[in-house]
């Protein structure tokens, strides 16, 4: 059973939405369209895709902007977008990756401006005809993104559980179900299928150790105190589904299991170090204690970039086996956008 902090958790984080501001190439207007009124603004939910939310952006460009003869041979399937500086937006990316991807190449490429609080909303231009499909690698279409998502699905499982068997034993219907919960952001829809694909976010099998003094951005307690190992766990699985987001570069996969040699959860702190050293350089050990400094402690380390999942900056110590459990996407991976700190 799914405990009350895992699902406050999920439920947050489905309920997540970025601003967009969506504005049609005014090259590609049909004729007598109403050029004033040629942009939609929108709050996506992150957990959706592109092709979700055309339909929505169609009415209104039906209803407000196009001329209803001129526009009657547009077909909504070669529709497509991209970023305000030219960038092909991907179809089977979620839109929060799209969003916090975007926002910090832009934060690097423009100089600093004091923060607000207020999400500033991400600019595309929507084409209406001739997707560029050989760049795109797939075809703009809802059923093509559908069946993107589930070969996501899919490859997750196998990454966190070694086979894709809780994944093929659903029947179709509640396959499909979850799509159709994307498609009408129903989280009950969603997760009542979801749930018995994902881990639930138990305690560590050998966390017995209270958690560091002082710290309140640790993982909040599980209701399931029993020291014994859960099978469906996050901390049984072979390894966390994660995608590393780099500014402006590659999209990266490594393995992430819950739990290193010596049983202590798996951080975000130790994953970055390991990997990307140069961006999350580890901490060193303290010096040797002597006759004038008997308690050392080890030095500081810069903080030069951050790690950004569904919007949210998380603290080092948060461990990856909870992160995949409760702050996933729909289709099962973890996430990680990297930000440079300027």
């Amino acid at each position: 059973m799914t405990d009350f902090n895992t699902t406050l958790f999920r439920r947050l984080t489905w309920e997540g939405t970025v601003p967009l501001e969506i504005r049609v190439d005014p090259k590609e207007l049909p004729a007598n369209s109403n050029r004033g009124l040629e942009c939609y603004y929108i709050q996506a939910p992150r957990v959706s895709y592109l092709p979700l939310i055309v339909p929505e952006v169609r009415r209104f460009l039906m209803d407000v902007v196009f001329d209803e003869i001129a526009a009657k041979g547009l077909k909504d399937e070669e529709w497509w977008f991209e970023s305000e500086e030219g960038t092909l937006l991907k179809w089977h990316w979620p839109i929060g990756v799209i969003y916090d991807n975007h926002t910090i190449s832009a934060s690097i490429r423009s100089s600093p401006t004091p923060s607000t609080s207020t999400a500033s909303p991400m600019r595309l231009i929507l084409h209406l005809a001739a997707p560029p499909n050989d760049k795109l690698f797939l075809s703009p279409t809802v059923d093509a993104c559908k069946q993107a998502f589930m070969n996501q699905l899919k490859e997750a499982d196998f990454i966190r559980w070694g086979n894709t068997r809780r994944m093929t034993s659903l029947r179709k219907a509640d396959q499909d179900g979850l799509w159709e919960g994307i498609r009408e952001h129903s989280f009950d829809d969603f997760w009542r299928v979801a749930s018995k694909l994902m881990p639930t976010a138990g305690l560590p099998i050998r966390s017995t150790s209270p958690p560091p003094m002082g710290s309140s951005l640790s993982r909040p307690t599980s209701v399931d105190t029993a020291n014994t190992p859960d099978r469906d766990g996050a901390y049984s699985i072979r390894s966390v589904p994660v995608r590393i987001y780099l500014p402006d570069g590659p999209v990266l996969q490594e393995l992430a299991p819950p739990l290193l040699e010596d049983g202590t959860p798996h951080t975000l702190s130790h994953f970055f170090s390991n990997h990307f050293a140069l961006l999350f350089p580890p901490r060193p050990p303290p010096p040797p204690p002597s006759r004038l400094n008997p308690n050392p402690q080890a030095p500081a380390v810069p903080k030069l970039a951050y790690a950004l999942i569904q919007g949210v900056v998380c603290p080092p110590e948060a461990e990856l086996a909870w992160l995949g459990s409760c702050m996933a996407g729909a289709d099962g991976w973890l996430n990680i956008c990297v930000g440079i700190n300027r």
